[in-house]
Order: C-alpha cells, then sequence, then structure tokens
C-alpha cells in the first residue's frame, strides 16, 4: 500500500522540484497542501492531472492518513507546523532552517530570532544521509540540510576526520550559487536587472549556513572561512575549497582518502584527478560531485565540489531522507 505524503510549500522552486520528484516514485501518493489562501497557482493546459488537495492542517493530514510531511516553508512557518503534524502522528521533514542548529542559542545568534519550539529543535536530527542515516531511519523530524553545507561538508569532512589537513592554516571555502537558492519570493537582490551580467557576493563571515558546516565537520568558527557569491544562472552550486596538508604526498593518496569515505555512496561521485566538477554535469540530478587536485611541492590542496541547490540541495535530499524514514530504498524515485 502506497505511503500518503503531503507537500507544504508546493508552489516555490524546492516544493516544485519535490512533486517533480515525488511524481516518478514508486511508492507514495502525494497530497498537495495549501497553507496560504491567498498564493497564486501557475497555470496548467487543459486536461493536466494534479496531486489531491487538502488544508495544511493537523486535522487535514490526519483524515487523510497522512505518513509524512515536507515543509518547504519558511522557518517561521515551518515551527508553526511541524510540531501540528507530529501531533498528528505524521513524519516531518522540514527544508527550512528551522530544526538545523540544534540549540535555542546557536538558532538566535545565527538567525537572529527567538526559537518558538524548542523541545523539537533538541529532537530533530540533521538529514545528510552520507553523515547521519542511521538517525535518520527513526527520526519523526528531520532537519534537511541547507544547500550549501551539504557540498562544503561533504568535501571537507573527510579533509577534517583523516586528520590530513592543517587545521592551523585553515580551510576555506569559496562558494557560488544560483538565483533560485533565494527562493521565489519577489526582492530587489534576485530581479533579473541585479542579476544578469553581474556577480556578487553577500552575507560575508556571518552566513546563516556556516554553523551546519561546523557541527557537521568539527571544525572552529575561526578555522573556516565560507564566502557566499550569487551567479546569474537559475540553479546549480559550485564550491572552491583550499587547504594545506604538509603531510599528504599527491593527489591520488588524497582521493583515495576521499574514497574510503564516499566509494559506496549513491549520490556521491568522484573525480580522477586533475580532473574537477562543473555546474553543468549535477543539474536536475541529486549527484554532490567532488574532485580534488593537489600541489606536493607547498603542500596547498584544492577540493571543487558542485550539486544542484534544488535537488541535492534541497528537494533531492528531502526525499533521500523520506525514503529512509518511510523504509524505502535510499534511491528510489531519484535515480
Amino acid at each position: 500500500m502506497a505511503k500518503r505524503v503531503g507537500i507544504v510549500g508546493f508552489r516555490g522552486y524546492s516544493g516544485e522540484e519535490l512533486v517533480r520528484i515525488l511524481a516518478r516514485h514508486s511508492g507514495v501518493e502525494v497530497y498537495l497542501m495549501d497553507h496560504r489562501s491567498d498564493a497564486s497557482a501557475k497555470p496548467l493546459p487543459i486536461g493536466a492531472k494534479t496531486p489531491t488537495r487538502i488544508a495544511a492542517t493537523a486535522e487535514a493530514a490526519k483524515q487523510a492518513g497522512i505518513d509524512c510531511v515536507f515543509l518547504a516553508t519558511p522557518a517561521d512557518v515551518s515551527m508553526e507546523l511541524a510540531a501540528q503534524f507530529i501531533a498528528a502522528g505524521s513524519k516531518v521533514v522540514d527544508l527550512s532552517g528551522a530544526f538545523r542548529l540544534g540549540t535555542v542559542e546557536n538558532f538566535k545568534h545565527w538567525y537572529k530570532e527567538e526559537h518558538t519550539q524548542p523541545a523539537l529543535l533538541a529532537e530533530a536530527v540533521y538529514g545528510l544521509p552520507e553523515l547521519s542515516r542511521d538517525k535518520i531511519a527513526g527520526a519523526r523530524l528531520i532537519a534537511n540540510p541547507g544547500c550549501y553545507p551539504t557540498c562544503a561538508s561533504l568535501a571537507i569532512m573527510p579533509l577534517v576526520r583523516s586528520g590530513i589537513a592543517d587545521l592551523s592554516a585553515g580551510i576555506v571555502c569559496d562558494a557560488k550559487s544560483g538565483v533560485s537558492g533565494a527562493g521565489r519570493k519577489p526582492s530587489l537582490k534576485t530581479a533579473f536587472c541585479e542579476v544578469t551580467e553581474n556577480f556578487s557576493a553577500y552575507s560575508l563571515l556571518d552566513h546563516r549556513h556556516v554553523p551546519e558546516v561546523l557541527m557537521n565537520t568539527g571544525l572552529e568558527v575561526g578555522q573556516f572561512s565560507f564566502t557566499a557569491q550569487l551567479i546569474p544562472i537559475h540553479r546549480g552550486i559550485l564550491e572552491t575549497i583550499y587547504f594545506r596538508a604538509p603531510k599528504l604526498g599527491s593527489a591520488a593518496e588524497l582521493i583515495e582518502i576521499y574514497s574510503t569515505y564516499y566509494g559506496n555512496e549513491p549520490f556521491v561521485r568522484l573525480y580522477q584527478p586533475p580532473a574537477v566538477p562543473d555546474i553543468a554535469g549535477i543539474a536536475h540530478t541529486n549527484f554532490c560531485d567532488i574532485g580534488v587536485v593537489f600541489d606536493a611541492s607547498t603542500k596547498r590542496g584544492v577540493v571543487v565540489t558542485a550539486e544542484d541547490n534544488l535537488i541535492k540541495g534541497a528537494a533531492g535530499q528531502a526525499v533521500q531522507n523520506m525514503n529512509l524514514m518511510l523504509g524505502f530504498a535510499e534511491t528510489e524515485g531519484l535515480l
């Protein structure tokens, strides 16, 4: 019998990707959950079939027998709805930053807001399957990772855990994202005339995704420099990560370290040095691609990693988490 899943925020970019991915999932029946009565719908061709629509309420979820709800909503909305759906018996995968940082102190420091659900914040499991697969399977609430931290964490974690990186020299992450990462809500910053033929950095030294990387890798804030930049494309993230490794001998040794961590991961692809990934190679997929370069004479290393911010950085990873929570094959609907 198919599992019933609901999507709140299905009109946004990540929500639309959820609808598209789940339409080809063999084990679920999708419900679109209306949260905003004033939200405009995109026009559809005559005869187009869409999933069943219900209200985004605990009562509607309980009546429909919803097994899992995706919240593709702002953090304040997710805090409001997550507790209601969990109380109604549904599991929740939240795509906002509402439940990622573990404590109310961390949330207030990085998001500049008070957290209204401290108990759920403490309970939530951070849903990066490559790092916390066992915890995800039994969770009621998954905090889906941010798009930037997914790339950065997967790229940096092996450097730190293997002990190969000189942390006293710091690790620098230069990250570039397409405009869809800012969401569908209009703003001057993402208007066409502001973005086209432009390239800009933002949230220097205090980007709210930084603590996720620190949490996942074990780095201290003074050991990690992160700069986010907006590039004039629709989707995709590419991060270039710089480090020093005085005990490393070659790029071949470095990629072997990555192979020990990710050789059996279905959604992490490694490149043979000196090849590195690009955005075109991961667009519309749930893959995170990683390539490395190393200069033995100067002990300087570079990791290049790429993902689709709307899929592995949002909706695809959310489905990956749902698959683990509901007992499906992790790759179902994603390959």
